[in-house]
């Protein structure tokens, strides 16, 4: 554990929902020991988008504040997501979830790895654009 962590919609969701995954330990260990852990605004808006219940969705947006939310222009966020997108796009690979480029951007801004379960984020890393939170499988 260690160092700067942004952590992807795709894992507080199995978070929540108790899922239990190396990504859900990571997350639980992470807050355990008081490791810095970061959001974006699209993360929030995508986790509290996803909850049904008032009372769950009150308790939830609550602790999700409890986290660093680096600040950044929102157009100047667009745009890096953008070029990050249609350079991708240029070497033949098209991101499912235009939203992960925004959260990989804020991923490069500002020096975080990103802690996920999804493989849009393993494609942007393996081609050097992000860091993430790698696990071994044996």
């Amino acid at each position: 554990m260690g160092g700067k962590v942004l952590v992807d919609t795709s894992v507080w969701v199995e978070f929540f929902n108790g899922v239990e995954s190396p990504q859900t330990e990571y997350l639980k260990q992470s807050i355990q020991d008081d490791q810095p852990l970061y959001l974006c605004p699209i993360i929030i808006q995508e986790v509290l988008q996803g909850i049904r219940s008032d009372k769950d969705y009150e308790n939830v947006k609550d602790s999700l504040f409890a986290f660093s939310i680096p600040d950044w222009n929102p157009i100047e966020a667009a745009i890096a997501a953008a070029q990050l997108y249609r350079g991708l796009r240029k070497k033949g690979i098209t991101i499912r979830k235009s939203n992960d480029c925004l959260i990989a951007a804020f991923a490069q801004r500002f020096d975080l790895a990103v802690l996920h379960s999804d493989r849009d984020f393993s494609i942007m890393a393996e081609h050097g654009i992000i860091r993430v939170i790698s696990f071994r499988t044996t």
